[in-house]
């Protein structure tokens, strides 16, 4: 009885070492540190510059009192041209998620206008039997307000391409017009007519504007990215000179809807 619990005693024992020994050959338990994915979400700031690479529309009008009948006439410029090159911009906005972000943006761009205008009839003054050929100058500021939204369709290798679409309003005021008729043979000879010079009133006022967007933007650092991108902006035509009232001696004119297309680059600094 003796050898027997004796014998088992040495059993147990020799299994309770060979499991420690086991044991002792298993592969330390590995923890695998907690990684938490902060959410693209909050306020941002940003801030733009934008070079025009065209700027035109051929629909700009004008309409005049004509002494000799006594009533009004209009006619639209043979040719214009819209030029103006650089804008800039600031906003803030705020980031929903990953897809979607918001903006409100200011913007001030600025520009020239030449046109002309030729008719058969003489010029201010001029002999009967002339014409008429007058060149316009002028210039212009402009600055909108727009709300903006946009689309970002994921991020590869840090570079986050996007769509977008603004609504807003523009104010555009005009400097005076410089008109300068010069005679045109017709029937009759100019014999070394002079020039005739004209100065309208610029006018100013608001008008609704909207644009779209497509860009990528890339993440130089934490906190800021580099923005690149088109904008399309769209602005309804308006008042550009004159008396509204063209009464007796008075000549207005509208400048069709300005079309601006752009390279824009900017930096976008987030809160997040």
């Amino acid at each position: 009885m003796i050898r027997f619990d004796a014998l088992a005693l040495a059993t147990v024992m020799a299994g309770a070492s060979a499991g420690a020994a086991l044991a002792g050959d298993a592969p330390p338990e590995i923890k695998m540190p907690e990684v938490s994915v902060k959410d693209a979400k909050g306020w941002y700031v940003r801030g733009d510059l934008g070079y025009a690479v065209n700027a035109s529309r051929n629909d700009t009008t004008f309409r005049a009192y004509d002494p000799a009948g006594g009533d009004n006439s209009s006619g639209r410029f043979d040719s214009d041209r819209f030029g103006g090159n650089f804008s800039g911009g600031l906003g803030v906005g705020y980031q929903f998620n990953d897809l979607l972000r918001a903006d409100v943006t200011g913007d001030f761009f600025s520009g020239d206008f030449n046109g002309s205008i030729s008719s058969a009839s003489p010029c201010s003054g001029g002999a009967g039997g002339t014409g008429c050929s007058t060149k316009a100058r002028s210039s212009f500021r402009a600055g909108s307000l727009m709300v903006n939204g946009y689309v970002d369709l994921g991020t590869l290798a840090g570079f986050t391409p996007y769509l977008g679409a603004g609504l807003g309003a523009t104010r555009v005021s005009w400097s005076s017009v410089n008109a300068v008729g010069s005679c045109i043979d017709g029937a009759s000879g100019c014999g070394g007519a002079a020039s005739v010079s004209a100065r309208y009133p610029g006018d100013s006022d608001w008008r609704m504007t909207y644009t779209l967007m497509a860009g990528v933007a890339y993440e130089v650092a934490p906190n800021v990215k580099v923005d690149l991108g088109y904008r399309f902006s769209h602005i309804a035509g308006g008042d550009m000179f004159g008396d509204s009232s063209a009464s007796a001696g008075g000549t207005t004119g509208r400048d069709g809807a300005l079309s601006r297309h752009e390279i824009r680059i900017g930096l976008r600094v987030t809160t997040w």
